[in-house]
């Protein structure tokens, strides 16, 4: 079995022959026969160094003994009940007691449902029709979010994608990441912003890290112009330590959306914060929400086994810093002319000269000489995300010896 046979077969059966676009390896991606520890094994029977880690949600790697430990349980007591269960409190209370800005919490299943059930729940308790995004972050796949790069914070959206409804994306404005003066400039110009959504940390273009102080005026803008603030900790939630980023860089955001992590690596999604606010929710409030495998009871067992493992080894935090330092330092000693960015376990190299501060400057990045890098990689076993603007993770299965490999990789290859 080869993967290009694979391929082949898929191609007339999934668009693309991938599930999701960022799979869409030329002239074909390899396939996964199976995953361990930090390593992926392909069906021809290579093993990978993981750097991708499912794009986040396996901090602890593949396969870890206590989540999977926790899915046997569940199995054998049923995967789907369609009724609350014991896991969906245990899970809630955890995620409640890492973040004081979350009171209350509702689960569902991706963490697009939870972007989108967020921006409607602004938009119902403040009464005001539009939300402003960062350009170039990332907040899931409906179409409220898919808004153009580069459309301006003075102008109305323009869709992203086909088949979406410019009518609705005029009501989604974008301003630049790390330029607090733009979004004063445009909470100023209206007043019916219900809120702004933000990736803390840029995860899907980066990380791009905030500057020092810009989250903090961030949160002092929005209040000043009585507009929610939503954090979408999606990625950074738990992956850049217990709390999150409003925790790391002490901002207190009116909501927040999870995924990834808290799902132990099955699929799941989050949103919360103030009581009131969530008070707002069916079937509590006027806000519609649902989901069939919302709160399923392998996802919750699997979600608060991850979750517990972390508080019970705090030291896996420090561990996966030092793993990007060391990676860092290596990418120094290649002097390969580009920049390095780092936060706890998430890091990228990007061909630029500078480390870019908003989604314009990574765009500026030598794309060219990225695939040239990454199929380096490749064939020396290290996979790292396909893409530029993809972030790259370290996970607790990666030891001391296999992130020296990853650093010695990247020093040849850059």
């Amino acid at each position: 079995m080869k993967s290009s046979d694979l391929f082949t077969r898929a191609e007339g059966l999934m668009p693309g022959g991938v599930s999701s676009p960022v799979r869409a390896i030329k002239p074909y991606p390899f396939y996964t026969a199976g995953a361990h520890g930090p390593f992926l094994q392909t069906v021809e029977g290579k093993n990978l160094i993981d750097c991708c880690l499912g794009y986040g949600p396996l901090i602890l790697g593949h396969a870890h003994e206590a989540v999977r430990q926790a899915i046997e349980v569940q199995l054998a007591e049923g995967w789907l009940y369609g009724t609350p269960c014991p896991h969906e409190i245990a899970l809630a209370e955890r995620i409640a007691a890492d973040h004081p800005s979350i009171e209350m919490v509702r689960f569902v299943s991706t963490g697009s449902e939870a972007t989108m059930a967020a921006i409607r729940l602004a938009r119902a308790a403040t009464r005001k029709p539009d939300v402003v995004k960062i350009e170039g972050g990332f907040h899931g796949a409906h179409d409220a979010v898919l808004v153009q790069a580069g459309s301006g914070a003075t102008t109305m959206g323009v869709p992203d994608s086909a088949g979406v409804v410019a009518d609705l994306v005029r009501h989604t404005r974008q301003v630049p990441y790390n330029d607090p003066a733009a979004l004063d400039a445009v909470l100023s110009s209206s007043e019916e912003i219900a809120a702004l959504i933000i990736e803390p940390v840029m995860g899907n273009v980066g990380p791009i890290l905030p500057g020092e102080n810009y989250l903090q005026e961030v949160r002092r803008i929005t209040e000043d112009h009585d507009v929610l603030l939503i954090f979408d900790e999606v990625i950074t939630g738990y992956r850049i330590g217990i709390g999150g980023a409003q925790k790391r860089f002490g901002i207190t955001p009116d909501l927040t959306t999870l995924g990834k992590i808290i799902g132990g690596g099955l699929p799941v999604g989050a949103f919360g914060g103030r009581r009131d606010l969530m008070e707002m929710v069916a079937p509590q409030g006027p806000v519609y929400q649902a989901g069939t495998f919302s709160g399923n009871p392998l996802t919750m067992a699997a979600g608060a086994a991850a979750l517990g493992w972390l508080h019970d080894h705090p030291e896996t935090y420090r561990h996966l810093d030092e793993g990007t330092r060391a990676i860092s330092d290596a990418c120094e000693d290649a002097n390969a002319g580009g920049s390095f960015v780092r936060l706890g376990s998430m890091f990228k190299y990007f061909f630029r000269a500078e480390p870019p501060r908003n989604y314009a400057e990574a765009k500026e990045s030598d794309t060219t000489a990225f695939r040239r890098f990454w199929e380096k990689m490749l064939a020396k076993g290290i996979f790292v995300p396909p893409s530029q603007f993809e972030t790259n993770f370290l996970s607790a299965a990666h030891t001391e010896e296999i992130i020296e490999r990853i650093a010695d990789t990247y020093r040849t290859c850059l």
